[in-house]
């Protein structure tokens, strides 16, 4: 085989570092702005744009930024417990005592720190903010050298402007992954990895119910595909790393053409490691000459005649960009 499965479709991240302020930090007159995909959004002070290169806002000529991420609610209790000044040290993070934090659509705490990396001191602060549905996390981070120009009046205006935005449109995060997705199916989308995967859920907004739902999880993998001869190990190779599942047993594997390409589908039954609950999933690869389309869908086991007629369909609908 000429490559193995590179990366993992969900996004690595060492630390989110964000924001926060005081219910007494004064208005700001601009409106916020809302990273494309993201239900967060931030009136940017003056020298930040949207980023190309993260969930946020930057200032690339004095190496300033604003990140905002919303993760699931569970997010909040981790982060509670990890985001200790003991902690933060071990970081080489020297950070002050934490504030408590008041919002509209939830509370949490910020922490403010220094930190400094390849001899660049740097302002980070870090606030966590649990919400009905998600977690919220801001960072904001700048150099000392910028100091002059993000103070803290200027910082707290930022993070005082921190907001949240109903719903993401589907076109906007349909715009944000490689592929095009012609058919839903009546599928909801339940989160996004920019430029990487999608995930389309039948769980109900802001419920934690996604496992127990059928969904379907479609992301791109770079590189070259393998050969006809190699594509039954590659496949199975993939499928046997798949999370959350036990007591395996594949019913069918086998090569299928998928959208006019060459692909490969494996059909199987399983059991939730969290529930015990019998699923059925099926995986199918769809290669192409600049890499391969990876599809991962389960249903429980009763839904899942209902549930696999429409994995297909969006499976058919499936075009690369």
């Amino acid at each position: 085989m000429k490559q193995r499965l590179a990366g993992s479709v969900t996004p690595m991240l060492t630390m989110v570092m964000a924001l926060m302020v005081f219910a007494a930090a004064p208005a700001r007159a601009a409106e916020p702005a809302f990273p494309p995909g993201s239900k967060l959004g931030l009136a940017p002070p003056p020298g930040m744009e949207l980023s190309k290169n993260f969930v946020g806002f930057e200032d690339r000529a004095t190496n300033s930024a604003a990140l905002v991420i919303a993760l699931p609610p569970e997010a909040y209790e981790a982060m509670d417990k990890s985001a200790t000044l003991e902690n933060l040290q071990k970081e080489g993070i020297t950070a002050q005592p934490r504030e408590p934090l008041t919002y509209p659509f939830g509370k949490g705490f910020l922490l403010k720190g220094q930190h400094e990396a390849a001899g660049i001191k740097m302002t980070k602060w870090l606030a966590v903010v649990g919400a009905p549905g998600f977690t919220a996390l801001v960072t904001l981070q700048v150099p000392d050298t910028a100091r002059a120009t993000y103070t803290d009046a200027v910082l707290q205006a930022t993070v005082a402007s921190l907001t949240v935005r109903d719903s993401v449109p589907s076109a906007e995060q349909l715009g944000l992954v490689p592929f095009k997705l012609t058919q839903l199916a009546d599928f909801r989308i339940g989160s996004v990895v920019p430029g990487r995967a999608i995930m389309l859920t039948d769980a109900q907004q802001g419920t934690n119910d996604s496992f127990e739902a059928p969904r379907m999880v479609i992301s791109a993998a770079p590189g070259q595909s393998p050969d006809n001869e190699d594509r039954d190990v590659f496949a199975r190779r993939i499928f046997s790393s798949l999370p959350g599942i036990k007591e395996v047993r594949i019913s069918n594997a086998e090569p299928l053409r998928i959208g006019g390409q060459q692909g490969y589908q494996i059909l199987a039954t399983a059991k939730d490691v969290r529930t015990d609950a019998d699923i059925s999933l099926v995986q199918w690869l769809r290669f192409g000459s600049g890499g391969f389309l990876h599809v991962v869908a389960t249903a429980p086991t009763p839904r899942w005649p209902e549930a696999y007629t429409r994995f297909r369909a969006v499976r058919d609908g499936l075009d690369p960009k």
